[in-house]
């Protein structure tokens, strides 16, 4: 590769990353119609099963908002560990300015021994309340935390 070549893709690397536009995730988007709370996963391995889930709509304040990425990160209450990360790849706000209804759930959650029942297990004084930060990010930016919310002990068939 020449000089004048390498100038060019120098040139174009660098007037590619200025037409991104810059834009204030956290002011321009906001999480709305949040419900949440821990949803009945069934019987694994012969045990009831809950999972912490959360159901979220995202609104725009700006039209043009490019292609986002989001990150939802669940933490045991009071804990700097994560417990679970969901990566979403790309959301579409197919309903002009909000998204369709999102639902995430976590991998992983409590199992309870029959005969305690999955309400048995959230009044269980060793049951560990757990909470989930959303995170949103477009292109190279850096993660952006949009919203931080307590996984209420509410049961969840759906």
């Amino acid at each position: 590769m020449n000089r004048c070549t390498l100038a060019l893709v120098a040139a174009a690397g660098v007037m590619t990353g200025a037409c991104t536009p810059n834009i204030d995730l956290k002011q321009s988007l906001k999480v709305t119609d949040v419900s949440s709370g821990w949803f009945d996963a069934g019987v694994v391995e012969g045990k009831n099963k809950l999972v912490p889930s959360v159901t979220f709509r995202l609104e725009k304040a700006v039209p043009d908002i490019p292609a986002l990425a989001l990150n939802l990160v669940f933490r045991a209450e009071g804990d700097t560990e994560h417990y679970d990360e969901v990566y979403i790849q790309k959301v579409d706000f197919t309903d002009g300015n909000k998204t369709a209804p999102t639902t995430v759930r976590s991998k992983f959650g409590y199992t309870g021994e029959p005969p305690q029942s999955r309400m048995e297990m959230l009044k269980n004084p060793h049951f560990v309340d757990m909470d989930v930060q959303v995170f949103a990010k477009y292109g190279s930016g850096q993660w952006v935390e949009l919203h931080r919310l307590k996984i209420p002990r509410l049961l969840l068939t759906q």
